[in-house]
Formats: C-alpha cells, structure tokens, sequence
C-alpha cells in the first residue's frame, strides 16, 4: 500500500496564496539567484524560513495587495496554515539548481 499524504484544507486561503506567490515568484528559476544573493547579504541561510520573512527577503522587488508584507501575510495564516507554508517553501528550495546550489553552499550547510 503506498502511502498517501492527507489534504490539509487551508483556512486563510487569500493570505495563503498571496504569500504562496511571493515564495513562488522569489524562488523562480531566473530570480533563484537573486534571491540567494540577499540571503548571503543578510547572513540567513537558506532554510531558515521566518528569517527569510524577518529580513523581507521575499519582499524585495514584489508588490503584495493591500501594502502587506510577506511576514505580516505568514502571521496572518493559522498555525496549519503555516506549517504548510514552510513545507511549501522548504520543498522550493530543494529544487533549484545544482549548480545553483553549490554556488551558495554555504546558505545550505546546517552550521
């Protein structure tokens, strides 16, 4: 029997993917490197998510409605809400390239 991963039901379903958006549009292939670039400036490594919102890292060159920033949208979700959110993320950054990814090894490694 293969294993099934259950539907979580998203609650602050605007929030959710507005803030879904922003991670998806910072994590694109031709921003990928960008965004890395400010990570390493701000000193935050890579899988440090509410770091990542802390220094508005996804914020950066996005336009969000209503004037919100990636960090308020996140404390905005329910608790759920932002666990998948931080799934979402942290699968995000697994994709990129590997090239990519040993450029910026350092934002990877756990110490």
């Amino acid at each position: 029997m293969a294993f099934v991963q259950p539907v979580v039901k998203i609650d602050r379903e605007k929030e959710f993917e507005e803030l879904k958006g922003l991670v998806s549009r910072a994590l694109a292939p031709e921003a990928m490197e960008r965004f890395l670039k400010q990570l390493e400036k701000n000193d935050v490594k890579v899988r440090q998510f509410e770091a990542v919102l802390a220094q508005s890292v996804l914020d950066k060159r996005q336009k969000v409605a209503g004037g919100m920033t990636a960090q308020s949208l996140y404390q905005a979700l329910t608790v759920s809400d932002q666990a998948q959110m931080r799934e979402f993320y942290l699968s995000k950054i697994e994709d990129i390239d590997p090239e990519l990814r040993q450029k910026f090894r350092k934002l990877y490694q756990y110490y």
